[in-house]
């Protein structure tokens, strides 16, 4: 019976990896995702909140989209 769609009782697999474990798994692997990316970005915040720089020239001198906006400052050193 190739047509044949239905399921038998034995044949459901409720706690396989399509079932109710796979979405456990899935869930955990987002949660653990989801907590090293937020930590992770919390110590950037972090280190970067002390990472203090001093501006070598007029501001006016700035483009908006210039790619050696970067020489325009230098990093003075961490505040620890």
């Amino acid at each position: 019976m190739a047509g044949n769609t239905q399921m038998n009782e034995n044949e459901r697999g409720i706690f396989k990896l399509s079932g109710i474990t796979g979405m456990l798994i899935a869930t955990a692997l987002l949660l653990t995702i989801l907590v090293v990316l937020t930590y992770n970005g919390i110590k950037v915040q972090q280190n970067e909140a002390t990472n203090f720089y001093q501006i070598n020239q007029d501001l006016n001198g700035l483009k908006m989209n210039s790619s050696d906006n970067h020489t325009h400052y230098q990093l003075v050193g961490n505040g620890k």
